[in-house]
C-alpha cells in the first residue's frame, strides 16, 4: 500500500514524500522591488521537509499584484533574491516551486504604480474590500485586457516561469484558482467576453490553456504544475455548474505532459473524483476540510487512491517538521491569525519544532 510517506516521482524530480506545502500568502515581501528577505529564505528552508514546496504568489508582473508587500518575479533584483531562498532550501534537501499569481481584478490601485489600475477579461468588478497599507478599500472595476494586453500577459507568464528557473526554482505552479485572473476566465460571471477569450467552455478555457501551454514550452512541461479550484466562491466567483468546463480544460492540456494537477477541493467530492480520472498524470490535492484546517486524517486520501500527493496549508504554516510530526502522530502547533499577513518573525520562523 502506497503511503504520504513513501517518495513519488515529479516530472523527473524525486519527492522524499507525499506532503506538500501548500501556497499561502504571507504579506513579507519587504526587499527592493517587492522581493523577498533573508527571513523568507529561513521560512522556506525549515520547511524543506516537505516533498514539495509550493511558495506562496508571486505576480508575473507589475499590474498583477493585488496585495500589500507580496513578492514579484519580473525584474533582475527579484530573481537574485528569490535565488537565496532556492539555495536555502535545497541545502536542506528540499523541492521547491514558484507559484505564479496574477490576481487580476482582486486588488486596487493604490497598490500599483505609475496609475495602472486593476484588470480583468471583463470590466466587471467583485464585491468586497481589498487590505491596503491605507486600510480597507472597496474592490473598483477592472480595466477589461484587449487581445494585445492578454497576449502580453500570456507572455508575463512566461517569462516570470523563466525567471523561476533562472532564480533555481525546481519548476513553478500557475495559479488558476481562488477568483485570480486565470479563475476570472474561467467563471460565467467574471468573463462576459463574446469574442474568442469568452462565451462558450472553449472560449473560457482559452486563456487557462494558453498561459499553461506558454509556461510549458518556456520551462518544459516536467516543470509545470496546474492548481484550479472549480466550483470556489472565493473573492467573488460564481460557478454552478463547474465539471464540464474543467473537464474540457484537462482533457486540452493532457498533453503537455505537466508535473502535476493541483486541485484546491470544494465540498463535492464526485466532482474530484471524476476530475482525477480525466488527469493522467499526478494528482496532488488540497482537501476540502471547511471550516477546519487540512489534518493528519487527509493522509489516509493517499492510502485510498483519491491522491498521490496532499497539500497542507495553516498546519504546515505552523508546523515547519510537519512531515516528522505527522509520522509521530503530533503534537501540533496550532496557528495564530493574526501574524498570517505582515509583520516580522513572529508567526512566522518562530514555530517550534519538535527538536526544540
Amino acid at each position: 500500500m502506497t503511503t504520504a510517506f513513501d517518495p513519488i516521482d515529479l516530472g523527473g524530480t524525486r519527492l522524499a514524500n507525499r506532503i506538500a506545502m501548500a501556497p499561502m500568502t504571507r504579506s513579507r515581501a519587504y526587499g527592493p522591488g517587492a522581493s523577498p528577505t533573508e527571513l523568507t529564505a529561513t521560512y522556506y528552508a525549515q520547511r524543506a521537509g516537505a516533498g514539495l514546496i509550493v511558495t506562496e504568489g508571486i505576480q508575473p508582473s507589475v499590474v498583477g499584484q493585488g496585495y500589500p508587500d507580496t513578492p514579484g518575479l519580473h525584474s533582475a533584483e527579484q530573481i537574485a533574491a528569490w535565488r537565496q531562498v532556492t539555495d536555502a532550501v535545497h541545502r536542506e534537501g528540499g523541492v521547491i516551486f514558484a507559484q505564479l499569481m496574477h490576481t487580476g481584478r482582486i486588488g486596487h490601485p493604490s497598490l500599483l504604480p505609475d496609475g495602472l489600475v486593476p484588470v480583468g477579461p471583463s470590466a466587471v468588478g467583485a464585491e468586497g474590500r481589498v487590505y491596503t497599507h491605507e486600510g480597507p478599500k472597496e474592490f473598483v472595476t477592472p480595466k477589461e485586457l484587449d487581445e494585445a494586453e492578454i497576449r502580453q500577459t500570456v507572455e508575463d507568464f512566461a517569462a516570470a516561469a523563466r525567471g523561476a528557473v533562472a532564480a533555481g526554482f525546481d519548476g513553478v505552479e500557475v495559479h488558476g484558482a481562488n477568483g485570480y485572473l486565470i479563475h476570472q476566465f474561467l467563471a460565467p460571471n467574471t468573463n462576459r467576453r463574446t469574442d474568442g477569450w469568452g462565451g462558450d467552455t472553449e472560449g473560457r478555457i482559452r486563456f487557462a490553456v494558453e498561459v499553461t501551454t506558454a509556461v510549458a514550452e518556456a520551462i518544459g512541461g516536467h516543470r509545470v504544475g496546474l492548481r484550479i479550484s472549480p466550483g470556489n466562491p472565493f473573492n467573488d466567483i460564481a460557478e454552478d455548474t463547474p465539471g464540464e468546463v474543467y473537464e474540457a480544460l484537462l482533457e486540452r492540456i493532457a498533453g503537455l505532459d505537466l508535473a502535476y494537477l493541483h486541485l484546491m477541493e470544494g465540498p463535492d467530492r464526485g466532482l474530484t473524483a471524476r476530475l482525477r480520472k480525466v488527469w493522467p498524470g499526478t494528482f496532488v490535492l488540497n482537501p476540502f476540510t471547511y471550516p477546519q484546517a487540512t489534518g493528519p486524517d487527509a493522509l489516509a486520501l493517499v492510502e485510498e487512491g483519491t491522491a498521490d500527493v496532499v497539500a497542507f496549508g495553516a498546519l504546515f504554516l505552523a508546523n515547519p517538521d510537519l512531515p516528522a510530526r505527522l509520522a509521530a502522530g503530533g503534537p501540533f502547533n496550532s496557528p495564530d491569525p493574526a501574524t498570517f499577513y505582515g509583520g516580522d518573525h513572529r508567526g512566522y520562523t518562530d514555530y517550534p519544532t519538535l527538536a526544540g
